[in-house]
């Protein structure tokens, strides 16, 4: 009975010990977040990781705001990104337009769709990639649901929102328009090379010294 008693004590201990460890780990996590954001801001650097949406587009504006806020010295964003949802893309590239700090742009991995967008939106001479990141330009498309009115009405959207980005990036490279909506009427992919022959990015890089 005693040895019983014993070892339920262990247990019970035991027990408690694990859930304080565990309770440590979980409050760390958050201590981590917290001092990545930090340096992150200190550095001046925002990171544009994974899908464009509603949610990222309003952490990376208040970022930018915040860093407009503290002082004019240039921002970072390193950009790897599908793409995503053009509306959001379209408020990250107009409060980078917006704010007076020049913004710096470095694409890896891939820089994709709405997040080309994105990356159009530093100066041309500001526009830097790392040398594996590859870049695509294409048609903006999306699901057409409703009555018939509906899908028209979603359709002539559509076809005003490609002739806005095809200007855009017309704009922002110097291409002609024409080639611009010929070559974005399919997934058009680039390497970082031909993203230059393109007047998309300005300079490859290797390493931070040379920003």
């Amino acid at each position: 009975m005693i040895l019983a008693r014993q070892n339920d004590l262990k247990a019970h201990t035991q027990s408690a010990i694990n859930g304080k460890d565990q309770e440590t780990k979980d409050d760390a996590k958050p201590a981590r977040g917290g001092l990545i954001d930090e340096k992150l801001f200190n550095s001046r650097a925002i990171t544009i990781f994974g899908e464009i949406n509603d949610k990222l587009a309003r952490s990376v504006t208040e970022r930018l705001l915040a860093l407009a806020a503290e002082n004019d010295e240039p921002i970072s964003i390193y950009i790897s990104s599908p793409g995503g949802h053009v509306e959001s893309g379209d408020v990250v590239y107009d409060i980078i337009k917006f704010i007076k700090p020049v913004v710096r742009v470095i694409g890896t991995g891939w820089v994709a769709s709405a997040a080309t967008t994105i990356y159009l939106a530093a100066e041309k001479e500001n526009r830097f990639s790392l040398p594996n990141t590859r870049f695509l330009v294409h048609q903006p498309s999306g699901g057409s649901r409703g009555s018939a009115s509906d899908i028209a009405i979603q359709a002539q959207e559509i076809v005003k929102m490609r002739a806005r980005i095809n200007k855009l990036i017309a704009d922002e490279t110097g291409q002609p328009l024409e080639r611009v909506a010929q070559d974005t009427d399919r997934d058009y992919w680039m390497s970082a090379e031909e993203a230059i022959e393109y007047g998309i990015v300005s300079r490859i890089v290797k390493s931070a010294a040379e920003i």
